[in-house]
């Protein structure tokens, strides 16, 4: 079983300049909570429990003051440095004397997953003893992406990074499982043209061995990439409609940890208090995730019905 994930929240997140001059890309906000909070989400519903952020030396300590070491989760938090952004296979060695030969997940810090079902297969996943699992999602610009094909049977047979041509929709997300043997295999990657250590590469080795499992995400799932100007609207768009339409949160992390054991309604409620003038303050409440989400979407309007000052666009249940 993974225990441990990685949140690489590095780069100088030069799409979404001038923003990102001031602060980290994975600290802009994603409707109504910081971007690296989605992938942390992630990893929590994996059932990992042990997290290393990787950001630039001047935007950790930010980090640090948002999670500080993880106890409010019931989780353990570390951080390191990515002194520069070389390539997303970089992580594992950045990381690999707190990966401790042990397997990991690495969730990239701009990437938002949620749908039907998500936390089965992210712990099913996690649970298997050898190889790595990627996701793959169906999108409409794949040359953005790592590519994935599949044979007639619909396994994987090759995987190509950002192709000219794809041969494929299906662009492999932003989250990865892999064994104990991720950081030695991440060692025998070489620079690829970019100059850049290519978690596709990695990703190879394990396909030509015959152990990567890739899983579709269906229609019932969403992915999306925050890193753009008009990806990072989307994405708030997205979390807004789901949270106004049904009640129910993306990507809160204490929600989610206390959910899956990790916290108790003591620490949760505390959270919830802290948070009390903001909507998801209430949300999150231990008594509000268990009632019905009709319910909680009316107290959610009646708190923001409370605060006039708000654009009308902000207001829960509206447009």
């Amino acid at each position: 079983m993974i225990r441990k994930g990685i949140i690489l929240a590095g780069g100088s997140g030069t799409r979404l300049h001038p923003m990102t001059q001031a602060t980290s890309k994975q600290l802009l906000p994603v409707y109504d909570k910081p971007m690296v909070y989605y992938p942390l989400s992630t990893l929590l519903l994996a059932g990992i429990r042990e997290v290393l952020i990787i950001s630039t030396p001047a935007d950790l300590p930010q980090f640090q003051r948002l999670f500080h070491d993880g106890a409010h989760l019931g989780i353990r938090i570390s951080y390191a440095e990515q002194p520069s952004p070389d390539g997303l296979a970089q992580a594992f060695l950045i990381g690999e004397q707190w990966i401790g030969g042990e397997a990991c997940a690495l969730a990239l810090g701009d990437n938002l997953i949620h749908g039907d079902h998500l936390s089965t297969l992210l712990r099913a996943a996690a649970s298997r003893p050898e190889g790595a699992t990627v996701f793959a999602y169906q999108v409409r610009d794949p040359e953005r992406y790592g590519v994935v094909s599949f044979d007639a049977d619909g396994k994987a047979i090759d995987i190509v990074e950002k192709p000219k041509e794809p041969v494929s929709p299906w662009a492999v997300t932003g989250l990865y499982f892999y064994d104990h043997r991720v950081t030695e295999l991440a060692h025998r990657v070489t620079p690829s043209w970019r100059g850049e250590l290519e978690i596709t590469d990695l990703n190879q080795m394990y396909l030509r061995e015959g152990t990567l499992q890739v899983e579709r995400l269906g229609r019932g799932t969403a992915w999306l990439d925050a890193g753009t100007p008009d990806s990072l609207l989307q994405a708030a768009t997205f979390v807004q409609t789901i949270q106004s339409r049904q009640g129910n949160l993306v990507g809160c992390p204490e929600e989610v940890a206390f959910r899956m054991g990790y916290i108790d309604a003591a620490a949760c409620t505390t959270d919830a208090d802290q948070a009390a003038e903001h909507p998801r303050g209430a949300a999150h409440h231990p008594a509000e995730i268990r009632r019905p989400a009709r319910v909680l979407l009316g107290d959610l309007e009646r708190r923001q019905a409370r605060r006039p000052w708000l654009p009308r666009a902000f207001r829960a249940g509206q447009p």
